[in-house]
C-alpha cells in the first residue's frame, strides 16, 4: 500500500519549481529576504529554505508572499497551460464540396465552412430532410433553389430555410463559392437578403 503522504510525480515537479520562481519574483521587485519577512511575518530562514527548495511550499506560506508581491497565487505556483481552443476537425468531402466542421459537440447546432469548387453544376436535384439551415456567403456566388424560388447569393448575403422544403444549392456557372452553413433544430434566425436570378429581356 502506497504512503498517503507521497506526492505524485507531476505535483512534485510543480512544487520543485516554486522555489526558483519565488526567488526570481522577489529579485525582480528588488526585495530582500529581510524586507519580505517583515511584510509577511515569515522568518528569513523559512523564506530562504522555500527559495532553495528545502521547505515544501504550502498555502499558509504562499498566500502572504503573493499578497506582499501583489501577484496572483497562480504566478507563484505556475498555472497549468490553457488548452488549445482551436478546432482541428478533419475536413469532410461530400458531393464534390469540402466541409470544414467548426463545432465538435455531437447533436444540436452544427456549423461548417463550406468550399464549393468551380465546376460544371449538375442538374439541380432538390432534397428534403428534418432541420433548419442558415447560409452566409463569404466569397463567390452560390445558387439556392428553395421550393419555387431560384436565387443567387453573393458575398455578405444570407438565407435561412426549413429543410423540409425541397432545396438545393451549388456553384453557379460563374465559379465557386465559400460560405458558412449552420444546421440545427433551433437558433437565432438570420434575415434573407437574396438576389433573384434575373432573366434577360426578351426571354
Amino acid at each position: 500500500m502506497s504512503d498517503e503522504s507521497e506526492v505524485p510525480q507531476e505535483m512534485d515537479q510543480v512544487l520543485t519549481e516554486v522555489g526558483p520562481r519565488l526567488r526570481r519574483i522577489r529579485r525582480e521587485r528588488g526585495a530582500t529576504l529581510a524586507g519580505l519577512s517583515a511584510a509577511t511575518g515569515i522568518s528569513v530562514s523559512t523564506l530562504s529554505r522555500l527559495e532553495s527548495g528545502n521547505r515544501r511550499p504550502s498555502l499558509e506560506l504562499l498566500l502572504p508572499i503573493a499578497r506582499a508581491h501583489q501577484v496572483p497565487l497562480d504566478e507563484l505556483v505556475g498555472a497549468p497551460p490553457v488548452g488549445d481552443p482551436r478546432v482541428r476537425a478533419k475536413p469532410i468531402v461530400r458531393h464534390g464540396r469540402t466541409m470544414l466542421p467548426l463545432t465538435r459537440q455531437p447533436g444540436g447546432l452544427q456549423a461548417y465552412k463550406v468550399i464549393e469548387p468551380a465546376r460544371t453544376t449538375p442538374a439541380p436535384d432538390p432534397q428534403t430532410h428534418e432541420g433548419y439551415e442558415w447560409l452566409y456567403v463569404l466569397s463567390g456566388k452560390l445558387r439556392l433553389i428553395l421550393g419555387d424560388h431560384d436565387v443567387v447569393l453573393g458575398p455578405g448575403e444570407a438565407a435561412e430555410f426549413d429543410t423540409r422544403v425541397p432545396h438545393w444549392f451549388g456553384a453557379t456557372s460563374e465559379g465557386g463559392a465559400e460560405f458558412l452553413s449552420l444546421f440545427g433544430p433551433q437558433g437565432e434566425r438570420m434575415h434573407v437578403r437574396a438576389r433573384p436570378t434575373r432573366k434577360e429581356k426578351g426571354d
